[in-house]
């Protein structure tokens, strides 16, 4: 026992090897990439690209929605669609307005792509387009 050092000793009397100081480099870059892709939020180009595409997308069907929705209520048969639009099953709602060219943009040949089911959504039931703005 009384030959032993104590730990602070051992600390301050060890000297590191090149081989066991490259090694300990070696896996501090690799766990700061493990922590970084795993819960840092760290992605890839390519992953970013495909985010950012994603969200332009978003985006454009968002506004043409809100010019639709605008479009649709100015028009003097408002009402009437209105009911016509509710009556309507779900799914051939988004054709419908589509056909009306309320999704189609000034100066854009086609309907911007999610934007006329987000407007049936925001003309149906505008509280739940709300809630989810």
């Amino acid at each position: 026992m009384a030959g032993e050092q104590s730990f602070g000793q051992r600390l301050q009397d060890f000297k590191a090897t090149k081989t066991v100081l490259a090694w300990a480099c070696v896996g501090s870059i690799v766990a700061t990439m493990i922590v970084g892709f795993a819960w840092g939020g760290w992605v890839k180009g390519s992953t970013a690209e495909k985010m950012a595409t994603e969200a332009a997308a978003g985006a454009r069907a968002t506004l043409a929605a809100a010019v639709c929705v605008s479009q649709f209520g100015a028009a003097d048969t408002a009402m009437a669609q209105l009911a016509s639009l509710k009556g309507m099953d779900s799914w051939k709602r988004d054709t419908y307005i589509e056909e009306a060219g309320w999704v189609t943009l000034p100066g854009v040949k086609l309907p911007v792509a999610g934007a006329a089911e987000l407007c049936a959504v925001q003309l149906i039931n505008p509280k739940m387009a709300e809630d989810a703005s």
